[in-house]
């Protein structure tokens, strides 16, 4: 059995920009699929336009609201919002000027820096 607590999980900055909180990983459990963090943008900032060949990521909005944009196409997220990202779909969320936003971010395959890619 494995539990990890969200207020034991050390933050850390990755390669797009956000602040993560990570739950479940390579390095923190045995996992073999997927993972799971909390990340957290501040109010107005958004995270470095980027992609993963290989990662499917499924955003989950638990505070704040902001813009995702998917390959160009924008839309509004707010809290209770699930957001599908495909692997190789360029994106980019940005946090409203109002507060900030925070989201749970699940991913197949596990989340690794070395898939991520920047223009």
């Amino acid at each position: 059995m494995e539990i990890r607590s969200l207020d034991r999980a050390e933050p850390f900055t990755t390669a797009d920009g956000s602040t993560i909180r990570s739950l479940l990983d390579l390095g923190t459990a045995p996992v073999r699929n997927q993972s799971l963090a909390e990340a957290t943008l501040p109010a107005g900032r958004a995270t470095e336009r980027h992609y993963h060949r290989e990662l499917e990521e499924i955003y989950y909005v638990t505070s704040g609201g902001g813009e995702i944009e998917i390959d160009g196409r924008r839309a509004t997220v707010a809290p209770g919002d699930a957001i599908l990202i495909p692997p190789g779909a360029w994106h980019q969320i940005t946090a409203s000027p109002e507060g900030d936003l925070a989201f749970l971010c699940c991913c197949a395959p596990p989340y690794r820096h070395e898939d991520t890619f920047f223009s």
